[in-house]
Formats: C-alpha cells, sequence, structure tokens
C-alpha cells in the first residue's frame, strides 16, 4: 500500500522506504513462502553447478536460472513492457560467459541480471544516477537482507532487532576475516591450529557457508526491495515508517549502534594486521621456520587492497552527510582510526608489491598496481577530510576525480615502456641484481621504446644473432613510425636522438 499524503506542511524531510508496504495478510505469507521455496531451489542448484567443481558454462546456467527464477517470483509486479529488453540484454552478456569465464565475464553477466531486474520491477528509476544507487543498493546491500528478513518471518521484535544490530559487524567482519588470512600465511598458520578436529567428518563448515552465502545473493533478486526516495511531512515521517511496519531512522540498517559495533570488531581485526606489518614487514622480525619472509610480503598484496576498498565503502555508507552517526563523538575517532590503519595496509600493500618486483622484475599490470594503490590511499585521506570537513559527497566525488584526472594526465606524460625496460635490465640477474633472467620475449613486446635496454640486454649477454635481428625489426618500426612528420611526437624524437648516436658496432657483434 502506498500512502499518499496531498497536504504537506511544515518541515519535509526525506524518508527511504527499503520495502513497499502490504496489507495482504496471509496472501503476502504465501508470496513469502512461495519466494523462499524458489531461493532453497536455486540454492541447491548453484550447491550442485558450483560446489567442489569448476566454474565455466555452468556459470551462465545459474545466470538463467536466477532471471527465471525472479520472473516467476515477481510476476504480479513485473513491467511486461521491458521483459524482451531485459532478456535480449542478459542473452548478450552471457556471450563472454559462455565463450570463457573470467573476471570479465563475470562482470558483464552480474550487471546484465541487475540492470534486467532494474528495468523489469522498478519503473520509478529514470536518470543514470538513480539507476546506479539502485544497482549499489542491490549488490552491496541486498545480500544482507536474506538473514534479517528470515529472522524477521518469525515475527519476534527483539530477536529481529539485536540481529540487526549485529548483522553488518558479523558479516563484514567475517569477509575481512577472510581477506586478512588469505593475505597472511602467519593468521593461517594460526587459524588451522584452531582445527576441531574430526568436527569435520560431521559437518562440513565450507558447505555451509556455502549454502549461507548463495541464500544471500539470489534473496535480493527474488524478494525485490526497491529504496524509494519520498517527500513527506516530518510529523509524519514516524507515523509512515509505523504504518509500514519499517524501523524509524533511529533503528536504521547503519543506525548508530550498528555502526559502533562494527567500528570496534574492525578495528580490533585490523590491528592484528598492523601490528604484524609492522613487526615483520616494517621491522624484519624473525618469522616462523615455516614460513618464509618472501611469502609473507609477497602473497597479501592483492587481498589488502581489497580490504581497504571495502574499508572505504563501510565508511561512505555509515558516515553519510546528515546521517546521525557523523555527530557522534566517539564513533568519529574511531573512524579515523580504523581509515589510518587502512592508509598504513595499503602502504604494506605497496612495499609488498615492491617486494615482489626486486625478484621478479615490471610488467605493465604491476605498474598499474603501484599507481592504483596510491589512488586507494588519496582516495582513504579524502574520505577522512569530508569527515573532518564536513564536506558532502559531491565534493568527494570532485576531489577523487581531480586526483584520477592529474594522475592521468601525469601517466600519459611518462614513458613506461621505457621504465619497465630499463628497470628490469639494471635488477635482472644478468646485471648482477636480484631479480630473476631477463625475459627478452617480454622486453622485446615493449615496442621501439625498448631499444636502449635492449642493447644493454645484448651487452650482457653477449651477440645472439635471432636477438639481434629482433631488434632490428623495431628499429625498423620506429622509423616507420617517424618517417612522416604527421606522426612525429617528441618521444620518438628523442630515441631516434639516441639511437643515431649508437655506434653501430655496438650490436652487430
Amino acid at each position: 500500500m502506498v500512502c499518499n499524503f496531498p497536504i504537506q506542511t511544515g518541515n519535509a524531510i526525506m524518508v527511504d522506504f527499503t520495502a513497499p508496504a502490504s496489507n495482504l495478510g496471509s496472501a503476502q505469507e504465501g508470496t513469502f513462502a512461495a519466494k523462499a521455496a524458489i531461493v532453497l531451489a536455486l540454492a541447491a542448484l548453484a550447491d550442485w553447478l558450483f560446489y567442489g567443481h569448476g566454474i565455466g558454462i555452468s556459470a551462465a546456467i545459474f545466470a538463467v536460472a536466477v532471471a527465471c527464477g525472479s520472473l516467476l517470483a515477481n510476476l504480479a509486479t513485473l513491467n511486461r513492457k521491458q521483459t524482451l529488453k531485459a532478456g535480449t540484454l542478459l542473452l548478450i552478456a552471457l556471450v563472454p560467459a559462455i565463450e570463457e569465464f573470467n573476471v570479465a565475464s563475470l562482470t558483464f553477466m552480474v550487471l546484465a541480471l541487475g540492470l534486467g531486474l532494474l528495468l523489469t520491477t522498478n519503473r520509478d528509476r529514470h536518470s543514470l544516477a538513480e539507476r546506479a544507487a539502485a544497482l549499489c543498493d542491490l549488490y552491496l546491500v541486498g545480500p544482507f537482507r536474506f538473514l534479517r528478513d528470515a529472522i524477521g518471518a518469525f515475527n519476534l521484535p527483539s530477536l529481529k532487532t539485536g540481529f540487526a544490530v549485529w548483522l553488518i559487524p558479523i558479516a563484514l567482519g567475517g569477509i575481512f576475516v577472510f581477506l586478512l588470512v588469505s593475505a597472511n600465511p602467519l593468521l593461517e598458520k594460526w587459524i588451522s591450529l584452531l582445527n576441531p578436529g574430526n568436527t569435520a567428518s560431521y559437518v562440513s563448515l565450507g558447505r555451509v557457508l556455502f549454502w549461507i552465502v548463495a541464500l544471500s545473493i539470489v534473496w535480493p533478486f527474488i524478494h525485490v526491495r526497491w529504496s524509494a526516495t519520498r517527500q513527506m511531512p516530518a510529523g509524519l515521517a514516524e507515523a509512515a515508517a509505523l504504518a509500514q511496519g519499517m524501523p524509524s531512522r533511529q533503528n536504521d540498517f547503519f543506525g548508530v549502534a550498528t555502526i559502533l559495533r562494527s567500528l570496534i570488531l574492525f578495528n580490533l581485526l585490523f590491528a592484528v594486521q598492523t601490528v604484524l606489518d609492522v613487526a615483520y614487514l616494517w621491522g624484519n622480525a624473525t618469522l616462523p621456520s615455516d614460513i618464509s619472509y618472501a611469502s609473507y610480503a609477497h602473497r597479501g598484496a592483492y587481498p589488502l587492497i581489497v580490504t581497504a576498498l571495502l574499508a572505504a565503502g563501510f565508511v561512505l555508507a555509515a558516515m553519510r552527510p546528515g546521517g546521525p552517526a557523523e555527530q557522534s563523538k566517539v564513533i568519529r575517532p574511531l573512524v579515523y582510526l580504523w581509515v589510518a590503519q587502512n592508509v598504513l595496509l595499503v602502504m604494506s600493500s605497496i612495499l609488498r608489491l615492491d617486494l615482489y618486483v626486486q625478484i621478479y622484475l615490471l610488467t605493465w599490470w604491476r605498474i598499474a598496481a603501484f599507481i592504483w594503490m596510491v589512488l586507494v590511499a588519496v582516495g582513504l585521506v579524502l574520505i577522512v577530510a569530508r569527515i573532518a570537513l564536513n564536506r558532502s559527497n559531491d565534493w568527494l566525488i570532485r576531489a577523487n576525480l581531480i586526483a584520477l584526472t592529474a594522475t592521468l594526465y601525469v601517466c600519459s606524460l611518462v614513458n613506461f615502456a621505457a621504465i619497465i625496460a630499463d628497470y628490469n635490465v639494471s635488477h635482472s640477474r644478468e646485471a648482477g641484481g636480484k631479480g630473476v633472467w631477463i625475459d627478452m620475449n617480454y622486453l622485446v613486446s615493449l615496442g621501439p621504446q625498448a631499444l636502449p635496454a635492449i642493447d644493454r640486454a645484448i651487452a650482457l649477454r653477449g651477440f645472439d644473432p635471432a636477438l639481434v635481428s629482433r631488434r632490428s625489426c623495431l628499429v625498423e618500426q620506429q622509423k616507420k613510425e617517424t618517417a612522416s612528420w604527421r606522426s612525429w611526437g617528441f618521444r620518438h624524437w628523442r630515441l631516434q636522438r639516441v639511437l643515431e648516436t649508437q655506434p653501430k658496432s655496438s650490436t652487430a657483434g
């Protein structure tokens, strides 16, 4: 039931409705039971398709099953005019997954499912910003609604309230524990010491967690709840919330109690990783005999960046402008402490990647990872600045866009191919460095800008007719690229000057 208030007096406020009201009584209970059956069936299908098996065409099959289940569960409220468009979009997105399952094809598939659900079940979202916000709500908040709705089905208010307060801390805390353990072999060793013995032979904890994750992921697509912003008089906000059986602002999903518990738990979890990094990564303390320093340093660069990004997302959601948590004198210091730990986490990731590069040398992707990590650290600092200066999210977006634009501009002026080639030759085993042997195939793939470094590599390795022939091909490529004034570039001109000043016999053997 949608309540209309034709007369608006007093100050108007914005109220978020996370679920449409209903007065269908037992019919609604029957619908909920049907949706629960569909979700259980999809979770069982996910178990059969994925648990203990590699992922391939099974991902496309499961995506089609989720789409069909969503259509069946929401048939009464379906926007039938958009069904064909949503189906076509999904089919197009499934083509990459059928070709090969990878991160890119998974991204297309997930986005197509979300956009299809948005087209068919939400007629109020028209602008790009509204649709993007709705998809963020679907992917980031939607999975957490399953357990909350399951508790709510038992109609136990006190249990539901306590569960809502601890849902975010426990769920996100579990994710952070998984990421931190995957990034730290020392933590993994300590966790393995807690093995309960033969308990796993009776109950498979991994399978239970798999079912919980599967149910949580599928639930938002079956029990659809789009948050809608409506304007309503201030005096009627509480009455509207009560009429729709919703908690008020004080019991928000990201309320003060939830955020406070989350920050305390997250700070304690991150403190363990911070202390270990300070001791072993920065302080070079002695590791246990069965864990090498290289494995500790190299393993966690990328998982820790994912951890920092999730942390930033939580801070943005919790410390929204005008929200109750933003004004709390207790929560603010905890946020600052947690962001500081995340910045240190990013710096540790940069150090880990640097140690990895010292051994395995540079590549395009590793340079991109360095730049990305620096941008993440800048983004975290800007989040603190937004909170401390009481700025809006628009200010934060603009500041991040300025930082990104400045970074891209600087990168456009840097000759990364020459830097990679020079670093790899200088730090290779042939040059007396700590790195591996020079990968000449990769060096040649960098193009003509790598020619000075290739000449140094030839001098280090001795005369090689095949390598000299490939170098000659790069020289010819350079000449073609600078043959016409229309293709002139300062970088190519500098390289040409270097090549012309080299003795002709330097690479002739």
